[in-house]
């Protein structure tokens, strides 16, 4: 549990802050206040010495993710018990003196790492993570209309189809989005992360019951640049934040994760990682999830029943609480606050029953383009590339393969369309553009493998340069 000192630390940030709840998490004075023990840093520090060399203060600062003036007592403690000593110096103050382990230092280390071999940035208090997570829920902003609309105009969608997604992502729940392959339902869960706008503070470890998670992975979550934010500091001010943070450096501010798992998905892998240190685990994606969106794409074709998918997040789904096994065999309780997208090209009836489907609030169903949607996704693509759009393309393609052929228009049709084109004229030696010729060969290499052109002699689809 939080200690009385941090939960004072982050009232007094509240009330600073005006609005009950800190928007960036305080820089803390004390390491009780940071929720850790004296003992932890000093192993933490003697760990980072004896994997990376001797260091400045300043870059132990650094590597730790803690204030300078939080470290230095351990160093001192350090020196005293010859575990450590001072190499020299890159300036003036202890910041800049360069420390390094001794004989008997290294020895220490060694019979650290053996029973946790974590080296990094100092981990959060499970409490802190859980405290932060709520304030920044995907169920604490409602997302207007108007947002949603715009946060999907770069895509060709019905408006009465965003307006029955809209309540599922106010909900922050889960949503089902069914339909025909290539029409953009997972285009559309990635797009929703971004319409939920503000950015979020994650921590880039976490310390449950003793046991040390990595959470920020830096290929999953976007770190916001401080010059994209609206209080990015001065040139000035930049050099004082060396002393002066503007946060606990222990959390990292991203845009909030959209996180996709497909195919590939197994039941342990929702589970704590071993990283490959003793001690140390790596989170599952549902938990790199955790204020932002996360996407079972391809739902039902995974290596494991959708009904003991289903069944794995039916406490998370009804709770918000998840539960991680360890390879003792022991649960770590955790958050679990993100929106849950089932993206499947398969019947929801076919997948699972009727209780199970109660649990996924919103079921919506996503259907082919129409003819005026398909155009106008041929139309952006082309400004795009930078092609001059032609409505005798669309023609083409209708007349000559989906009404000929019974071939139903799928969203991505026409991106795929423009690539095929780009690459024959590549072939050619000319320019790409939407001739009749350049068209019908995309076609021809792109449709070639649908149940309906297969029944038919390759020489029959060729001949006369037409199907």
């Amino acid at each position: 549990m939080q200690t009385e000192v941090v939960r004072k630390a982050y009232r007094e940030a509240a009330a600073a802050d005006g609005t009950g709840r800190p928007k960036t998490p305080p820089v803390l004075d004390s390491l009780e206040e940071a929720g850790l023990k004296p003992a932890f840093v000093s192993d933490l520090l003697t760990k980072t010495l004896y994997a990376y060399g001797a260091q400045t203060g300043h870059a132990l600062s650094e590597r730790t993710c803690l204030p300078f003036m939080l470290l230095d007592e351990e160093l001192l403690a350090l020196q005293q018990r010859r575990l450590l000593e001072v190499r020299g110096t890159e300036g003036h103050g202890r910041r800049s003196y360069v420390f390094d382990l001794t004989g008997e230092g290294r020895t220490r280390a060694r019979e650290v790492m053996e029973g946790n071999a974590y080296v990094g940035p100092a981990p959060v208090p499970s409490d802190t993570y859980q405290w932060w997570i709520a304030r920044q829920s995907v169920r604490t902003d409602p997302i207007p209309r108007e947002k949603i609309h715009e946060g999907l105009s770069h895509l060709v969608l019905d408006e009465k189809f965003i307006d029955r997604l809209g309540p599922g992502l106010n909900s922050g729940k889960s949503v089902f989005l069914y339909g025909h392959p290539g029409n953009g339902k997972t285009e559309i869960a990635f797009s929703i992360a971004g319409i939920m706008g503000s950015s979020i503070y994650i921590p880039h470890a976490v310390e449950i019951e003793g046991q040390i998670i990595k959470i920020y992975d830096p290929y999953i979550h976007h770190a916001v640049d401080e010059d994209e934010l609206e209080e990015a500091p001065s040139e000035i001010d930049r050099t004082l934040l060396r002393d002066a943070p503007l946060h606990d450096a222990r959390f990292v501010r991203i845009r909030r994760p959209a996180v996709i798992v497909g195919g590939e998905l197994t039941l342990e892998e929702l589970d704590l990682q071993p990283s490959g240190s003793t001690g140390v685990f790596v989170a599952p994606p549902q938990m790199k999830a955790n204020g932002g969106v996360f996407v079972i794409d391809d739902f039902g074709r995974q290596q494991v029943r959708p009904r003991d998918l289903l069944n794995r997040w039916m406490i998370p789904l009804d709770r918000g609480t998840d539960y991680l096994g360890l390879p003792t065999g022991h649960k770590l309780e955790v958050p679990f606050d993100c929106l849950i997208f089932f993206a499947t090209n398969l019947n929801p009836a076919d997948l699972v029953e009727e209780a199970f489907l109660r649990r996924i609030r919103y079921k919506i169903f996503m259907p082919n383009p129409t003819r005026e949607q398909f155009a106008e996704i041929f139309r952006r693509i082309c400004a795009k590339r930078k092609i001059e759009f032609r409505e005798s393309a669309v023609e083409l393609v209708y007349s000559e393969f989906y009404e000929k052929f019974g071939i139903a228009p799928r969203s991505c049709h026409p991106g795929d369309i423009l690539a095929d084109v780009v690459d024959h004229a590549r072939y050619l030696g000319t320019e790409a553009e939407l001739s009749d010729e350049l068209v019908m060969d995309a076609c021809l290499a792109y449709f070639v493998d649908m149940p309906k052109l297969d029944e038919m002699e390759y020489s029959d689809i060729t001949q006369g340069g037409s199907p």
